[in-house]
């Protein structure tokens, strides 16, 4: 448990002392929030687009920092050697996934923080949010993520693994229910959505904030079974060099 404390301290260290990517870890989905709150151009099916989107948002920045800046950040530190080392001490690839989703997690709580208020003053008024399932469907998502990012990170080439991450976040992005609601994809294309991490918390969060899941319960269960398998599979895979 110490190792892991350690190696958890510093992965947080890291996080907060790369100032360029905490602001746009948290810039980016004010940002997305704000302008598609304020100019409606999505099919969001609602009176009120932040409706929509605050759940939405909220899981897009889950999955930016969990999947995208986790894996990024750590396929360069392989490529520089960076992690070598801590190959050969005690620490292990168990250990390092989990500190490292922990520093993600905690990073996670700024975020909601900044974005909750933000869709509050933009007009997001849900009515009964469960913000315990919301809560817990964030962690089970942010192992699920972590678990993808560190996977194509711990295999991959860093420049290699910086396109895969990036491509992967498009297509979870564009089918994960996120900014598109699923009744606006064609119906092959649904039933591969509601399959997909991105997905899954989507209708999850919109469920939990809002009562406008489309299948809330099969959700739970897909988002379980990818916050299952991922992160031993990153552990597994994992290659320090």
């Amino acid at each position: 448990m110490s190792r892991f404390r350690s190696q958890f301290a510093t992965e947080l260290r890291l996080t907060l002392r790369n100032g360029e990517q905490l602001l746009l870890t948290l810039g980016i989905p004010v940002l997305l929030l704000v302008f598609f709150s304020m100019v409606d151009v999505l099919p969001t099916g609602t009176d009120e687009p932040v409706d929509f989107l605050a759940p939405g948002v909220l899981a897009l920045a889950v999955m930016s920092t969990a999947m995208v800046s986790l894996g990024i950040g750590t396929g360069f530190e392989r490529s520089y050697h960076v992690l070598k080392r801590l190959g050969a001490t005690p620490l292990g690839r168990p250990r390092l996934v989990a500190a490292k989703v922990a520093a993600v997690a905690a990073v996670e709580v700024v975020q909601c923080a900044v974005l909750v208020p933000v869709a509050y003053l933009l007009g997001w008024s849900p009515s009964a949010p469960n913000w315990l399932a919301a809560i817990g469907a964030v962690l089970l998502a942010t192992a699920a993520f972590a678990g993808l990012g560190l996977i194509l990170a711990g295999r991959l080439r860093g420049e290699i693994n910086l396109a895969a991450q990036n491509g992967l976040y498009l297509v979870l992005l564009l089918l994960g229910g996120m900014v598109i609601p699923f009744a606006e994809l064609p119906a092959a294309v649904r039933a591969v959505a509601h399959v997909l991490p991105s997905g899954a918390l989507a209708d999850v969060l919109r469920d939990a904030l809002g009562g406008g899941g489309v299948r809330p319960g099969a959700s739970w269960g897909v988002l379980a079974a990818w916050a299952a398998v991922t992160p031993p599979a990153a552990a597994r895979l994992f290659r320090w060099d």
